[in-house]
């Protein structure tokens, strides 16, 4: 297999915060061409979850997302905090905090980049099955969200539609069905 790996000559940080991190990389390809600036964005590790009820209903969330300037509708998610134990816990958490429901019952089915050519973070999905409202949901001040309850077959037809364009949640929606033996890979 050929190594198709660029070395990294030099870095440097262009920005830095919470929310992300832009870094400036000077590259040198195998070809012995050099790229630079290649930007890089530095994200903390991301979490979507298919939370599944007893009767087949997924659980998700309507909120603003400023990016595309519009209301949609998406998976319970979030990012990574510091002080979650794991990407697991974080999803656990997300699904508690933005929707109120919980579940003894999680697997992890695959993980997506946003986008490996410049991201440098990846999504953890979960599948919660067996989901039960157990809180109110706690929202924080810049993150109204609206609780959506709807059957599995409806989202997906959400997702076909392009009503639910989170190209990451779509994925999540896939992953779930391979990871709940609901579409067979031949």
């Amino acid at each position: 297999m050929r190594n198709f790996a660029w070395t990294i000559r030099k870095s440097s940080y262009i920005l830095k915060d919470r929310w992300i991190t832009v870094r400036a990389d000077s590259c040198e390809m195998p070809s012995g061409q050099t790229i630079e600036p290649f930007y890089v964005l530095e994200y903390p590790a991301w979490v979507n979850v298919v939370a599944l009820t007893a009767d087949d209903d997924v659980i998700l969330v309507r909120q603003y997302r400023h990016g595309l300037q519009e209301t949609i509708l998406g998976l319970p998610s979030g990012t990574v905090e510091p002080e979650d134990a794991s990407p697991l816990a974080a999803a656990k958490r997300e699904l508690r905090e933005e929707t109120g429901y919980a579940s003894d019952s999680f697997m992890e089915s695959g993980r997506l980049s946003a986008n490996p050519a410049t991201h440098t973070n990846l999504t953890y999905c979960y599948v919660a099955t067996d989901v039960q409202p157990i809180t109110v949901p706690r929202m924080d001040d810049t993150e109204p969200i609206e609780l959506v309850v709807m059957p599995l077959q409806a989202v997906f037809e959400q997702a076909v539609s392009g009503k639910l364009p989170q190209s990451l949640h779509v994925g999540s929606l896939f992953l779930a069905l391979v990871a709940l033996d609901r579409l067979h890979l031949t």
